[in-house]
C-alpha cells in the first residue's frame, strides 16, 4: 500500500512538472534574458557595444525606444557611441553585471540582482552609431501577395503554430511557427528594418522592424537576412530565410510589441 501510493505521489509531480512547461501540449520556451521579463527593466545601467542600436538595447530590456531615449536624453537622429552608459534607473547601482552578447566583448549592465565583475568596454570616442537609420532606401527582395487583417498585419510565415504567446512574464513573448529550412520570412507589416544582427540572446539570427512609433515587430532564429538596417520594406517582403540559429530546431520566432510591451500576435494577425 505504502509502495504504491509514494509511485502515485512521484507520477504526480512528474505531470506537474510537464504541464508547467507545456501549454495546450506545446512546450513553452523561457529565452533566459532580459528581454523575457514583463516588465522593462528600471534600475541600473548598459554600457553599449558595437552594434548596438537603441531599438535592440530597448528590445532587450523592454522598453519602449522613445521612452528609452526621453530618459537618457537622447536627441533626433539618436546617435548613440560604443561605450555610451544607457540608464534604465534613477541612478547607478553599485552591484555590475555582465550581459551576454554572442562575438562581442560582454557590456557592463548594473542592476541590483547577478553580482559579477565589471568588463571592460571597447573605446567610446571614436565609433558613433545611429540607433534610427539616417540614410532610408528601400529593400529590393520579392514582395508577395499576403492577405491582412483588418489592423493591417499579415502573416510572416506559413506553417504550423508550436508555441503561443504567454502573458507570463517568464515564457513566450511571441508565437513559433514551423517551417521548412530556408522557407520564406515575409515583414508582417510595412515598417523600416532597426535591427538585423545576432547581438540578442536567444533569437539567433533577429531582424526587427519598426513600424510606427507605437509597434516594433521581431523576427528570430533566421538562417540569413536580406535585409539591413535602414532599409524601407513592404508587408508580405521577404526579409529573411527560416533557420534554426540560437534554438534546437527549423523555426520562426515572431514577436509583436505595443510600446515596448509584447503583445500577443494572434490578435493582430488574420484568420487563417
Amino acid at each position: 500500500m505504502l509502495r504504491n501510493l509514494l509511485l502515485l505521489t512521484a507520477v504526480g509531480a512528474l505531470l506537474a512538472g510537464c504541464a508547467s512547461s507545456h501549454s495546450g501540449g506545446v512546450q513553452v520556451v523561457d529565452r533566459n534574458s532580459a528581454a523575457a521579463q514583463r516588465q522593462p527593466v528600471t534600475s541600473g545601467q548598459y554600457r553599449v557595444q558595437r552594434g548596438d542600436t537603441l531599438y535592440s538595447i530597448a528590445f532587450r530590456y523592454g522598453w519602449d525606444w522613445k521612452a528609452l531615449a526621453a530618459h537618457n536624453a537622447i536627441a533626433p537622429p539618436y546617435l548613440i557611441r560604443v561605450g555610451q552608459v544607457i540608464r534604465f534607473g534613477s541612478g547607478s547601482s553599485s552591484r555590475p553585471v555582465t550581459a551576454s552578447a554572442p562575438n562581442v566583448s560582454s557590456p557592463v549592465v548594473t542592476t541590483p540582482s547577478r553580482p559579477s565583475t565589471p568588463v571592460q568596454a571597447p573605446p567610446a570616442q571614436t565609433t558613433t552609431r545611429p540607433s534610427a537609420p539616417v540614410v532610408v532606401a528601400p529593400a529590393t527582395t520579392p514582395v508577395e501577395p499576403v492577405q491582412r487583417s483588418a489592423s493591417g498585419w499579415a502573416w510572416p510565415a506559413s506553417g504550423a503554430i508550436i508555441g503561443r504567446f504567454s502573458s507570463n512574464g517568464s515564457l513566450n513573448k511571441g508565437i513559433d511557427i514551423a517551417g521548412e529550412l530556408g522557407q520564406p520570412v515575409l515583414a508582417a507589416s510595412g515598417g523600416s528594418v532597426v535591427y538585423a544582427g545576432s547581438g540578442l540572446r536567444g533569437y539567433g539570427e533577429l531582424v526587427i522592424i519598426k513600424h510606427s512609433d507605437t509597434y516594433v515587430s521581431a523576427y528570430g532564429h533566421n538562417r540569413r537576412l536580406l535585409v539591413r538596417e535602414g532599409q524601407q520594406v513592404k508587408v508580405g517582403q521577404q526579409i529573411a530565410e527560416m533557420g534554426s540559429t540560437g534554438t534546437d530546431r527549423v523555426k520562426l520566432h515572431f514577436e509583436i510589441r505595443r510600446q515596448g510591451k509584447p503583445v500577443d500576435p494572434m490578435q493582430y494577425l488574420p484568420r487563417r
